[in-house]
């Protein structure tokens, strides 16, 4: 059984720490977590890992992020894999920063890569995973927003995202999506400060 996981971003190091370049960095937590490389390939990075007899094929598109569905579509017919092996990750500007949604299929929200890769599979029914970067932001800043470096803070959250989100994708291998989602899409319960002792 093999997976094409795709990683959604931008190329380029002024855009490596940025908010729309979530999936990259989930990918890249991923593959270090694995002890795996990136490799340079046709549209994009590739690396392979491992799980109970699953191979997940995880790609970062080498091209950008509204033309990301050139990546996807030649990935999954080189892989001849079908529809319901493929599994985007995105940024997501209308879910709080670190809020995760695994989903079947749907619509594009408005996300550039997620909207191409619809429109050049032809269809939207592919699991997608849309990672909350929150929408702090005046009227007008929305590029600048998305295009910008996450905090210090945030950047501390991203391994334990990447850790929620592959433990997801290898759920969605084993017990399926529909499971898959009622255990990634829990909201985390945020831990109460350490009371101080009354004197």
């Amino acid at each position: 059984m093999e997976y094409l996981v795709v990683g959604l971003g931008n190329i380029g190091a002024e855009y490596a720490g940025t908010r729309h370049n979530m999936g990259f960095m989930i990918l890249d937590a991923w593959a270090q977590a694995s002890n795996v490389l990136f490799k340079t390939d046709r549209y994009g990075d590739v690396a392979e890992v491992s799980f109970k007899g699953r191979w997940f094929v995880l790609l970062k598109p080498s091209t950008y992020m509204n033309l990301s569905g050139n990546a996807v579509r030649y990935w999954m017919q080189k892989l001849h894999l079908p529809l319901e092996n493929l599994i985007v990750i995105s940024d997501d500007l209308n879910l709080p920063f670190g809020t995760l949604r695994l989903r079947p299929g749907g619509s594009s929200g408005g996300h550039n890569g997620l909207e191409d890769i619809t429109a050049k599979m032809e269809s939207d029914q592919f699991a997608r995973i849309r990672v909350g970067i929150g929408n702090d932001f005046s009227r007008g800043g929305q590029v600048d927003f998305v295009l910008g470096d996450l905090s210090e803070e945030e950047k501390d959250q991203v391994p334990e995202l990447a850790a929620r989100i592959v433990q997801g994708i290898k759920d969605i291998s084993t017990i399926g999506i529909a499971r898959a989602m009622n255990t990634l899409n829990t909201k985390k319960v945020p831990r109460k400060p350490a009371e101080t002792p009354e004197n």
